[in-house]
């Protein structure tokens, strides 16, 4: 019994560390998106692109936040 639950402890624990980083991947690439996005987009004085880089500029606050966050969660694991 101690070692199913062991086992699936452990299962569980390498599982969720590949969705973590695989979800902090996913975070970073929208991250670049937007603010690639942002910058092409700001460049021209059309309706459209201003509209869009408006758009792109919403999302990249919460995701600065969430970047700020791995890279603390990653100097904690350093340490």
């Amino acid at each position: 019994m101690i070692t199913t639950v062991t086992t699936v402890t452990t299962v569980t624990t390498v599982a969720a560390l590949g969705i973590t980083a695989a979800i902090s991947i996913a975070a970073v690439a929208a991250l670049i998106a937007f603010l690639a996005t942002r910058e092409l987009a700001s460049t021209s004085n059309s309706p459209f692109p201003l509209r869009l880089a408006k758009f792109a500029s919403v999302g990249i606050l919460p995701l600065i936040i969430a970047f700020a966050v791995i890279v603390a969660v990653k100097i904690a694991e350093v340490l």
